[in-house]
């Protein structure tokens, strides 16, 4: 029996943790999609998967939804893979430990996926009924959302009917997404060139840090252990001269880093200097953030002494001069919108190698003027430091519809269910909304979704009665006509 086997809407929640069971992180959704393709054929649906591993799948109409225009259901099939330190699960082949306390479910020492499995779940739920009513329904599943939107931005949707799609990748119940930010992925590669050095090594720990969506939680004020790692040994350059062997921090450049580790090497003797600054650090720091990062930790380990091969010292300060140069974080907030973050980034990955260190970004903007503008300060800033600057993965925003006939559905069938409007809002994270509508023209979107806390964290969760109440509303919106 299943973890999930009592929970209710039970179609839902098989489908849910049956897919848990499936490793699924970016660009390893082959397994998952091939589940998707064979699922479709068991229950005698149209199916169309291409070289990607994006699954199109489709539903004909109910009788007496004949005439109703097509819906396209949309949702991704990555998930993005955050484990605790101690964690011991491998991402490319082992499923998740599910666990249900409450009305949440979480999975033990890793991120859950509800982000976006749930969208896939409800999608499986309901092409599989027999009794739910419906218009034609066309199921869009895209690969590597999480990764750069690369499976929505190669996809080819010119066999679909559809002009109306409702993306189940929100989280927030009772909200209608209505616009979003545009993107893109910001690397800089700083070549560096090493030489051996003597000394006592110690590790230099920061972790423990809430972590986070990049869109979703940059407006929380949380910290970013790269970013912060990068002040911290300026900081301790200024007091105590150092080697650094090597830096790395984070997995995802769309998921504020939660832990970063730098390697130095010390003079014999200056063991105690280095103590006593790390630990004045470590009390400045966890007070900054103790609202935001209650828990964070900043440690010196001493390891040995030893010869290792450490960055050259004009390296080493290029790359301290270039951590703490580049901006991180919000930028700008919206004029138009109260609240909304209108351009922001974050360093999600930090990675060194034996002649260079990476940093890699996600930029974000709902301006596409003001991400193009900082990504050109962002050019400019890495340039000038020797290093080199590349840029990948941009993705359009998703405008605002005036005229949204789904907007005005949907809004109509949650008043009936609960006898108040629904918000409408607009998300400073991205949806795949604007790549689909760049490919079909006159496309209205609307995405949705459960409550879920803390995605792309190792504590992340999902609200079992929220994804109840939103699997009602979505069979009362299909239905609807």
């Amino acid at each position: 029996m299943g973890v999930l086997s009592e929970l209710e809407p039970k179609e839902v929640f098989q489908y849910f943790e049956d897919l848990c069971g499936i490793p699924h992180g970016s660009y390893h959704e082959a397994e998952l999609s091939d589940y998707c393709v064979a699922f479709a054929k068991e229950h005698h649906l149209e199916v169309i998967q291409d070289e990607l591993k994006n699954v199109i799948i489709i539903k004909p109409a109910t009788a007496g939804y004949e005439q109703v225009p097509t819906l396209i259901l949309q949702g991704h099939l990555d998930m993005v893979c955050e484990k605790t330190e101690d964690c011991k699960i491998d991402f490319q082949t082992d499923g998740l430990e599910l666990e249900v306390e409450g009305d949440y479910i979480s999975a033990k020492g890793t991120t859950l996926g509800g982000d976006d499995g749930i969208a896939v779940a409800y999608a499986l739920a309901i092409l599989a009924s027999d009794t739910l009513k419906h218009p034609r329904l066309e199921v869009v599943l895209t690969i590597a959302e999480e990764v750069g939107m690369e499976g929505a931005a190669r996809i080819d949707l010119s066999s679909l009917q559809g002009k109306k799609l409702l993306n189940m990748d929100s989280e927030n119940e009772g909200i209608l997404l209505t616009s979003c930010a545009g993107g893109a992925g910001v690397s800089a590669v700083l070549p560096i060139a090493r030489a051996e050095k003597t000394g006592i090594l110690y590790e230099i720990h920061l972790d423990h840090l809430t972590g986070g969506h990049s869109g979703v939680e940059i407006d929380k004020g949380r910290a970013n252990a790269n970013v912060l790692m990068g002040r911290i040994l300026l900081s301790c350059r200024k007091q105590l001269p150092y080697d650094l062997v090597d830096i790395n921090g984070g997995l995802k450049d769309n998921a504020i880093p939660r832990s970063c580790v730098a390697r130095i090497l010390i003079a014999p003797g200056s063991e105690k200097k280095l103590e006593e600054v790390i630990e004045r650090e470590s009390k400045n720091v966890c007070h900054e953030y103790r609202n935001a990062d209650p828990a964070m930790s900043l440690q010196a380990v001493k390891c040995t002494a030893t010869q290792l091969q450490a960055l050259e010292e004009t390296d080493k300060t290029t790359l301290l001069m270039l951590m703490n140069a580049l901006p991180n974080g919000i930028q700008t907030m919206s004029l138009n919108i109260e609240g909304l973050v209108e351009t922001s980034l974050n360093m999600g990955i930090l990675k060194t190698e034996e002649t260079s260190v990476t940093m890699s970004y996600a930029v974000r903007s709902s301006v596409s003027t003001a991400r193009e503008a900082l990504t050109e300060k962002m050019q400019a800033i890495i340039e000038y430091m020797g290093a080199s600057f590349t840029i990948a993965g941009v993705y359009p925003g998703w405008a605002f519809k005036e005229d949204s006939k789904l907007r005005e559905d949907m809004i109509t069938v949650y008043e009936k269910m609960y006898g108040n409007k629904p918000k409408i809002e607009a998300v400073h994270a991205g949806v795949e909304c604007g790549l689909l509508s760049d490919k079909i023209e006159g496309l209205d979107c609307i995405s949705i979704g459960p409550d879920m806390k803390n995605i792309h964290t190792a504590q992340e969760q999902l609200c079992i009665s929220s994804a109840k109440r939103v699997w009602e509303y979505i069979v009362q919106v299909i239905a609807y006509k």
